[in-house]
């Protein structure tokens, strides 16, 4: 047996054993991955497989980017972390801020890094509630803002919340998309209230052109902070650098969160606040370890600006028109089977008759070399990397067809 092969069965039997006892919070995929370059991956052995994932929207560039890896040989023979980092001043952390300037909207003029979205996402609302003196933050049933014990208490809804105990008593959740019931839960009690542009997690539920912008007025009336996650919608994902320019009136978060995209692959995360907001903060309110070290502010730069110089929100919004018409014909074969699809650029989504039926085509479709996000509430995310050639939209829809033939059958 060759040492690849052994070192697979190695793998493969450490993780049956695991998931024989619980340790697990996932179900894994039988695939070792190596590997990966562009919009494809290797697993161990050689065999390709395109990835319509994106590690969960993060590699916008898809795999081995040279922008990218230029970027990290580049810094880490500089330095990597700053001494006393956040006491000191960098070149990385200035030439990103510069960079972030140039596509951030007008009003969100301070910037504070983070290691993760749910990280940022988590200072938000500490800092929110730091700020307002109030502690009931509003969100939206379905919504995903992450898995720290802060951000999954205005995460998905009371169901998911009360798993965990004790549980922040005072959030609140109303449908997204719904204006009135949010402004009926807005009251004078509230901190905040936070949003995705479009529902990620939630199954890529895309709101009315004037609901986001009717929200905002919301909550300037009420004197309410408004918080926009823009963690998977952000960085080009949706057609247009962040989600919100989607909006048919401009949107003016008081907080915007960043994450995913924002440095191709390599963990990095944001969050930007207006002047009002930053004038009620003082020293101390929020630091971090790690938090905009140079390394990840220079692979974050070099990100931006190739998204930038390289037009990819037009990219990807004419790749995700292809790949939503390709999904469209595709359900039309399947009636019975495809529910509704939609989609923002190259974050699309479809509907199957239930999460047992969405696990069974992402195993077929692994089986046939084709990699896609299985999401909860019945839902198939298909989230490729941005630079996606035509030719690999055309390969992974036919791919998708034949695994949804294969499962079809047997339903």
């Amino acid at each position: 047996m060759s040492r690849v092969k052994a070192q697979k069965r190695w793998e493969m039997n450490t993780i049956e054993t695991e998931d024989s006892l619980g340790i697990t919070f996932c179900n894994r995929q039988a695939v070792a991955i190596e590997r990966g370059e562009g919009c494809k991956v290797w697993d161990e052995e050689g065999r390709e497989y395109l990835d319509f994932t994106s590690g969960w929207g993060v590699t916008c560039l898809g795999h081995s980017h040279p922008v990218i890896s230029a970027a990290i040989y580049a810094q880490a023979q500089k330095i990597i972390q700053n001494p006393n980092s956040g006491f000191t001043y960098s070149p990385a952390r200035a030439s990103l801020l510069s960079a972030l300037s140039k596509v951030l909207p007008v009003n969100l003029s301070k910037v504070y890094f983070a290691n993760s979205g749910a990280e940022a996402n988590d200072a938000a609302i500490k800092l929110a509630r730091k700020i307002s003196g109030k502690s009931k933050i509003v969100s939206t049933l379905a919504s995903f803002h992450g898995r720290t014990f802060n951000t999954l208490s205005i995460s998905g809804g009371p169901d998911n919340t009360d798993q965990f105990l004790p549980h922040l008593d005072g959030n609140s959740f109303v449908p997204f998309g719904d204006l009135a019931a949010l402004v009926k839960d807005v009251d004078e009690d509230t901190a905040a209230v936070i949003l995705e542009p479009i529902q990620g997690e939630g199954g890529v539920r895309i709101p009315h052109e004037t609901y986001l912008s009717a929200v905002a007025s919301v909550c300037k009336e009420k004197g309410v902070l408004l918080i926009i996650d823009e963690i998977q919608t952000g960085f080009c994902r949706t057609g247009k650098f962040f989600a919100i320019e989607h909006s048919k009136e401009s949107i003016t978060p008081d907080i915007m969160t960043m994450g995913k995209g924002i440095a191709g692959g390599f963990p990095f995360a944001a969050f930007a606040i207006s002047d009002a907001v930053d004038q009620r903060l003082s020293k101390g309110d929020h630091g971090g370890t790690f938090c905009g070290n140079p390394l990840a502010c220079a692979v974050a730069t070099a990100v931006v600006d190739h998204l930038r110089a390289e037009n990819i929100a037009g990219k990807a919004k004419i790749s995700g028109e292809l790949l939503l018409r390709g999904l469209k014909e595709i359900a039309a074969k399947f009636p019975d089977f495809v529910g509704n699809i939609r989609g923002s650029g190259l974050l699309c989504a479809f509907e199957l008759g239930s999460d047992e039926d969405v696990m069974r085509l992402s195993q077929a479709a692994l089986a046939r070399g084709l990699l896609v996000t299985p999401t909860r509430n019945k839902i198939v995310r298909l989230i490729p990397p941005l630079n996606v050639t035509e030719s690999e939209i055309v390969d992974g829809l036919y791919l998708l067809e034949s695994s949804l033939a294969s499962v079809v059958p047997r339903h």
